[in-house]
């Protein structure tokens, strides 16, 4: 008799699913058995919590869904930081969420908790089975919400209740569907009138720009306008854009920036940038998205329009009148050009004995790493030198925890996307910090057919981005200090190829070297913690903080960190 594991087991393998991720657990046992005898893998890592993010890397690099499971209590509670990470960058995940027995429920019973109620904030669809005869329909509901509204589903089962003979052995199998949606003309008319009418138009591209590189350049040479991506957006319209201004917000640098705050009218595609102060206060605002929620949400808007970024930058396209001037395009290419110099002269070796810049790693990375590349940084300074150094070309991906904003999801997302792609270089540029919060993934990599999995840590014994905010809100650095091991030594100890460096003049060899290991590597780069990721604008308040972070450390007895700091970045400002 199919019981209802099996047929939970039998439809996700013909939806396509190759692999899940989690731990076993005795609530689990019926799913994990099913798995046994079937086609899918079973990647078993070494906390539940990077079983979220390796599903949630897996789906932002294949588009499909991807699936993480988790034993009752503890188990799944250990899931939900990665699933809000799946669930705000907008993945399709389907997390299995073993229960403790059904008679049990409400009872208080060893490792109860309510998971419906905990994965509610972080899903499109959560939902509890607590007989067979919900079954499966209840998976192809979680499956289909997942899909159309790339989020997380979560579907809820007691281990008796996924041991029990299946009433029903249906096996579906869903569709992707893209359908086309393009605004009303009359809001298209009112939004173009709005551009007509502007002398200075630049446009805002975030990652609903994916798939419509080709549109986006076209009404930005419409338009002669400078295009300032978001970090999400810097692998969908970067590469091959002679309208390309950089970044602007928090990682970004001055040519975006100034690009948003000259402009008297700002196109947004496809972004949710989430940083009001960046938005120049006194322009007209235009904003196109897919999911109408969105609209307005960050800044107030003249016109919004509920639209797929490409099929509606072809409808708006016609729209446009000849523009007479390209002044404010001219102008902002050449403050990128003279931006780009500047950052590109910091990526330089460091003098012998001297910690390395992490700008010259992140330069050394972009050159060596292959043309189709998966780059994912650590939430914090790797995030930083990753925007400013990584070079896209419309084949390299670079993903992230970029709008959920969680520290150590460079190694879990990249077990997931190595395991979807074998053959494909994985790069995660590790902070220190982020690889020791989930140090335990480098044994995943040996455990499953090994993953060849390269990562890059960026080792300034610090938490190095947490430092930067405190300076600038004028605290003096506490806490945040990191007592490291040797982490190349740690992963020879694990089974994986390991190597220090801590002159720049053995880094290119030796990152060289490990990109090219047939296998798991690691390579552990001594970088200078002193080394400043400037925002783009430098504020009143945040020139306060930092005067008065160093009277007060210079008062507590600290001063050298301070001369440090000058010492340090003196070449910024010079």
């Amino acid at each position: 008799m199919v019981t209802v594991a099996q047929n939970i087991v039998d439809t996700l393998e013909a939806n396509g699913v190759e692999r899940v991720y989690g731990i076993p657990g005795d609530s689990l046992n019926g799913f994990t058995d099913a798995l046994r005898t079937s086609s899918i893998d079973w990647v078993h890592v070494r906390h539940e919590e990077a079983a979220a993010f390796a599903a949630s890397g897996e789906a932002a690099t294949t588009g499909a869904l991807a699936v993480c499971a988790g034993s009752c209590g503890p188990g799944n509670l250990h899931l939900i930081n990665g699933l809000f990470d799946a669930q705000r960058s907008r993945v399709p995940v389907l997390a299995i969420a073993a229960q403790i027995p059904s008679d049990e429920i409400g009872s208080n019973y060893f490792q109860e908790t309510k998971p419906t109620e905990l994965f509610r904030d972080c899903s499109v669809y959560a939902e509890h089975v607590s007989t067979a005869e919900q079954m499966p329909r209840v998976l192809r509901i979680a499956m289909q919400a997942a899909i159309e509204k790339r989020g997380v589903a979560v579907v809820v089962i007691p281990g008796d209740v996924a041991l029990a003979d299946a009433v029903d052995t249906t096996v579906s199998t869903l569709t992707d569907n893209d359908p086309r949606v393009i605004p009303a003309v009359k809001d298209l008319e009112r939004a173009a009138d709005l551009l007509n009418g502007a002398k200075k138009v630049t446009i805002l591209a975030g990652a609903g720009v994916a798939g419509a590189h080709d549109e986006v350049v076209a009404l930005a040479d419409a338009l002669a306008a400078p295009v300032v991506h978001a970090l999400r957006g810097k692998e969908w319209i970067e590469y091959d854009n002679p309208f390309d201004v950089g970044m602007t917000g928090l990682l970004g640098f001055a040519s975006g920036y100034r690009a948003m705050e000259s402009a008297d009218a700002v196109l947004m595609l496809g972004t949710d940038f989430p940083y009001p102060q960046f938005y120049p206060d006194d322009a007209v605002k235009i904003q196109v998205d897919l999911r109408g929620e969105n609209l307005g949400r960050r800044t107030p808007l003249d016109v919004g329009l509920v639209g797929d970024v490409g099929d509606t930058a072809e409808a708006l396209l016609p729209l446009l009148a000849p523009r007479k001037s390209r002044a404010h395009l001219e102008s902002s290419l050449d403050h990128y050009a003279k931006t780009r110099r500047r950052l590109d002269d910091l990526a330089t070796p460091a003098g012998a004995g001297k910690p390395i810049h992490p700008q010259y790693l992140a330069r050394l990375i972009d050159e060596i790493a292959a043309d189709d590349a998966v780059f994912i940084p650590d939430v914090g300074s790797p995030v930083v030198w990753a925007a400013r150094y990584l070079t896209m070309n419309g084949r390299r991906r670079l993903i992230g925890s970029f709008s959920h904003g969680s520290m150590a999801n460079a190694l879990p997302q990249a077990v997931g996307v190595q395991a979807s792609h074998r053959e494909r270089q994985v790069i995660a540029l590790a902070g220190d910090g982020g690889l020791g919060m989930l140090l335990g993934e480098l044994l995943t990599l040996d455990q499953n057919a090994p993953l060849p999995v390269k990562i890059v840590v960026f080792n300034n014994s610090s938490l190095n981005f947490v430092e930067l905010e405190m300076k600038a809100a004028g605290f003096v650095n506490y806490g945040t200090g990191l007592k490291n091991p040797n982490f190349a030594a740690v992963a020879e100890a694990i089974g994986i190829r390991g190597v220090r460096v801590s002159e720049s003049s053995e880094l290119e060899g030796a990152l060289r070297d490990t990109l090219a290991h047939d296998g798991p590597a690691l390579i552990e780069v001594m970088t200078d913690r002193q080394e400043l990721s400037m925002p783009p604008s430098v504020t009143a308040a945040q020139m306060k903080g930092f005067t008065l972070y160093a009277l007060r450390t210079v008062l507590s007895g600290r001063g050298d960190e301070v001369v440090d700091l000058a010492k340090t970045n003196l070449r910024q400002i010079l």
